[in-house]
Formats: structure tokens, C-alpha cells, sequence
């Protein structure tokens, strides 16, 4: 049976203050949509959605953003082998949350960069975690034959 070695500790604490910050960051996106009136975000970057207000893509974004965040860091503090394959789907969720967000309102924002950023961030440190890095980077492989060129 294979043993599975746990990843560098600085890129477990890197997973988990990325996947913290979009955690808290969705639940005070989802009180201030839901319960704040939206923000101060102008209700007109809604036109044309199937939203009359914030209050739906609030609970959203507290729910399935950071919904996924919860369970990546669930399974990380748990010391599940999972944590970092939902690492990469929290991080993918809010790549595609910012996307869609940007494609409704069709506004974009600073936040808008610093979060696709987070997400890219935490899904690439959460594939490297799953071991997709080889080690030593440009190593050779010795099972490729120089007749597969």
C-alpha cells in the first residue's frame, strides 16, 4: 500500500489563509447583499438578470462560495485526503462565481481582480497539494523514449 506524504506545511497554511479570507469575504458579501441593503451596489446592474434584488445572489454567494470554502477547510482541519480536491473546487466555485457576477452586472471592479485572484491562487497551491508538481521540476522522465518525440 502506498503511502500518502502530507503536502509542505507552508502550502497547507498558504490553503488556509487563502481559503479563510474567501470565506469570511462570503459571508459579509452575504449579510451585506441579504441584510444590507445590497451594498450600496446600484440595483440597475441587475437589469436584464433574473434578480430584483441582492438578497438572492447574497445567499448564494454565503451559501455555495462559502459553503465550499467551509467544507475545504472542514476536511483540511479534519486531515482528510479530500481537503485538498475541494481546496481546488472552492477555489474553481469562486473563479466561476466572479465570472458570473461580472457577466450579469457587466461592471467590473478592483475585488473582482483580488477575488478571481484568491481563487486562482487556491486552486493551483490546492493541485500542487495533490502532488501535479513534479519534484525536481524539469527532471527528465526516464520511461520516455527518444523515439516518442
Amino acid at each position: 500500500m502506498a503511502t500518502v506524504s502530507s503536502p509542505p506545511r507552508a502550502l497547507r497554511i498558504g490553503l488556509y489563509v487563502i481559503a479563510w479570507f474567501n470565506l469570511l469575504s462570503a459571508l459579509v458579501g452575504m449579510v451585506g447583499l441579504t441584510f444590507g441593503g445590497g451594498l450600496g451596489i446600484p440595483l440597475e446592474w441587475l437589469e436584464g438578470s433574473i434578480f430584483t434584488s441582492y438578497f438572492w445572489p447574497g445567499v448564494i454567494l454565503g451559501v455555495v462560495v462559502g459553503g465550499v470554502q467551509a467544507l475545504a477547510l472542514a476536511a483540511q482541519y479534519g486531515r482528510y485526503r479530500v481537503a485538498w480536491g475541494l481546496h481546488a473546487a472552492a477555489g474553481l466555485t469562486m473563479m466561476i462565481w466572479i465570472f458570473v457576477e461580472i457577466a450579469i452586472m457587466l461592471v467590473w471592479s478592483p475585488l473582482h481582480g483580488i477575488y478571481f485572484a484568491t481563487g486562482l491562487i487556491q486552486t493551483v497551491l490546492s493541485v500542487v497539494a495533490l502532488g501535479a508538481w513534479p519534484s525536481p521540476f524539469l527532471q527528465r522522465d526516464p520511461r520516455a523514449s527518444s523515439t516518442s518525440r
